[in-house]
């Protein structure tokens, strides 16, 4: 395949067929180096060499309902991990000023459950209007599970601009990875966050035993979604999880699936995220030729790459961290 060609033509305004997709998910690794050139040149055409800065802070560990089986704070899970209730607002308002102090551009508050009680959404209000009087130009992002209506609109309201919440798998696969709510109550959040203004932010999890063709169905989903921002996870399989001991996947085929959601989602921003340094390891730098976006710092309950040696690897590739905020325009071609 002529990678190169391709990614002209989606430039122009092609999808991919079914063919092209599986074709790049496929494609031998003697030929890694030119398709992820050939991405490149649609990453650059967006976003030139800048890369996003992305932080977490976990603001309720564990204690959660729900039965999805990656995760270490599920109902089902053994993993031996610290559990904590909804922290104070003062505790997350002193987790923004430490991602400004590290050029941060997009502070995401993430909570486990299946959706945020009154008394927990409050906390997150009280403290996104405080983050916003001290840094204007921080982009807030909120991952607190299923909204309602008037949650969405608080939310907004509040000052929050970007509301992350993954379909994760494909509609197929869902069933398999938890029954204790379905895939169109994923996609209804991320509508309802559209809906009341709030740029949508939804991802995937890729290695929890799904076939290629989810894998491009995740990505055709997420463009019909025209979700903003796109989190690419790498399972970390997590002892006491229903997939402990799951090990699917190898650097370079990661760094297939990242082309793939370029090819696929051009203009948007795709972020490298969970897993990227267990499934990536050495390549992890290859990913921000597909990938424009990456956490800095610690992940939900697991640890990430020690930020200096990420500021050291952008450095190393020639790339700027992007400062500008959240731009609310579509990007046009």
């Amino acid at each position: 395949m002529d990678y190169g060609l391709l990614a002209t033509k989606v430039l122009e305004g092609h999808e991919l067929t079914d063919t092209e997709a599986l074709a790049i998910l496929e494609s031998p690794d003697d030929e890694l180096l030119s398709l992820l050139h050939a991405t490149y040149q649609i990453r650059k055409h967006y976003y030139g060499n800048k890369v996003k800065l992305n932080m977490i802070i976990n603001t309720k560990s564990g204690l959660c309902a729900e039965n999805c089986g990656y995760c270490s704070q599920s109902i089902v899970s053994k993993a031996p991990i610290e559990k904590y209730p909804m922290m104070k607002k003062d505790e997350i308002v002193a987790g923004a000023e430490r991602a400004a102090s590290l050029n941060v551009g997009t502070y995401c508050i993430v909570a486990s459950g299946r959706g945020p009680v009154n008394r927990e959404l409050d906390i997150v209000v009280d403290a996104v209007k405080e983050i916003k009087e001290r840094h204007q130009e921080m982009t807030v992002c909120a991952c607190l599970g299923i909204l309602k209506p008037d949650q969405a609109e608080k939310l907004k309201d509040a000052g929050v601009d970007r509301y992350n919440h993954n379909i994760n798998t494909s509609a197929n696969h869902h069933a398999n990875i938890t029954t204790s709510h379905t895939y169109d109550d994923r996609v209804n959040t991320v509508e309802l966050a559209k809906q009341a203004g709030i740029s949508p932010c939804s991802g995937v999890i890729v290695g929890m035993r799904e076939t290629k063709e989810d894998i491009i169905a995740m990505a055709r989903s997420l463009r019909i979604l025209d979700a903003d921002s796109i989190p690419v996870n790498f399972l970390h399989a997590i002892d006491g999880t229903p997939l402990e001991g799951t090990r699917e996947l190898n650097p370079r085929y990661c760094l297939k699936v990242l082309c793939l959601f370029r090819y696929i989602n051009p203009s948007k921003e795709i972020r490298v995220s969970g897993g990227r340094e267990v499934n990536l390891g050495s390549l992890q730098p290859l990913s921000l030729y597909a990938a424009n976006s990456i956490f800095l710092g610690d992940y939900l309950t697991t640890d990430g790459q020690p930020g200096d040696k990420d500021k050291q690897m952008l450095e190393d590739l020639g790339f700027e961290i992007d400062l500008e905020p959240l731009k609310r325009e579509k990007v046009e071609a």
